[in-house]
């Protein structure tokens, strides 16, 4: 005799590994190496540092 099932239960189960397929899916297509991740980490950083550097203070008022 065969296992009892419930159906909602297998819908679900079917529906995240087909969800989770997909996403491995995009991870393959649109994700990124971890060099690259690394690279881009710092380039940011990088321009973090930049544009901190040259940001204006504005302590004093110009009028005076």
């Amino acid at each position: 005799m065969a296992d009892i099932i419930n159906l909602r239960q297998a819908r679900k189960a079917r529906a995240r590994k087909d969800k989770e397929k997909v996403a491995a899916a995009n991870r393959a297509r649109f994700g990124q190496t971890k060099a690259e991740r690394e690279v881009r980490r710092i380039e940011d950083a990088r321009q973090d540092r930049v544009l901190d550097g040259s940001r204006r203070d504005s302590d004093v008022d110009p009028v005076e």
